[in-house]
């Protein structure tokens, strides 16, 4: 079942060597993060599931231990999922071997940056256009009923909340964000599958499928939720829950 829930934002730029200069501008988002965490260390789970978007060639599992970089950022920083090696009979079949997609390296980040030794950790990278009844069952899949799941969901909301966001203004972001912190925050299963999949793609809202993934987890579990964190900086909405 599952037990916790921390929601964050992916942007590469949670990693200060990536930010740089622009570092400080995202204390308050990685402050808000670090207490969502402690959310889920508190409720003492089992098992940790880090569910975040990846691009085609990283949908799939990642078992503890998987690498990851920043490399690709242009910056000298690796992680890794959790403190074990990775089990090579835990792999996906389909792709042995990969490194961590963007999303889940920053989730390895925080986890790091956290300390988190609270319980064994995996991945799952899901496609951003993934059908939402296609979330709702990966996410009940995800909740076992006989080990206390806790999950670390990843992603942004939309990329169009200003003229220079990454994908220009538009009017129906700031209604699509406000409306996903609220279902966030007083976590509304409901609300949470019911978000138009076609309108978060063409906001570039690149945790809709994640978020969905975590209103199945959640179906039979009373959680309460609250909101940590809801700003756009660069035009990007960044939200930060905890569920417990």
């Amino acid at each position: 079942m599952l037990v916790a829930a921390a929601v964050c934002p992916c942007p590469p730029l949670l990693v200060p060597e990536v930010a740089a200069g622009a570092a400080p501008e995202l204390d308050d988002a990685r402050a808000a993060c670090a207490d969502a965490l402690g959310v889920l260390a508190a409720a003492r789970p089992d098992r940790l599931v880090v569910v975040g978007p990846a691009d085609e060639t990283g949908r799939g599992q990642y078992p503890e231990g998987t690498p990851g970089s920043f490399r690709g950022f242009g910056v000298d920083v690796d992680v890794r999922l959790g403190r074990g090696r990775p089990d090579p009979a835990a792999m996906d079949a389909t792709a042995p071997e990969r490194e961590l997609p963007p999303s889940l390296a920053v989730a390895a980040w925080l986890l790091t940056r956290t300390d988190w030794a609270d319980a064994p950790v995996a991945g799952l990278g899901v496609g951003e256009r993934l059908e939402a009844e296609q979330c709702v069952r990966a996410g009940r899949e995800l909740a076992a009923p006989d080990q206390r799941v806790a999950l670390l969901v990843m992603g942004d909301a939309s990329a169009c909340r200003t003229l220079k966001a990454p994908g220009y203004l538009d009017e129906r972001a700031a209604g699509f964000d406000a409306e996903v912190a609220r279902a966030l925050g007083s976590a509304d299963i409901p609300a949470l599958k019911a978000l138009d999949s076609a309108l978060a793609h063409e906001l570039k809202a690149s945790g809709r499928a994640p978020w969905q993934i975590l209103a199945g987890a959640a179906e039979n579990t009373p959680l309460s939720g609250s909101l940590l964190y809801d700003e756009a900086p660069y035009g990007v909405g960044y939200l930060v829950a905890a569920w417990s």
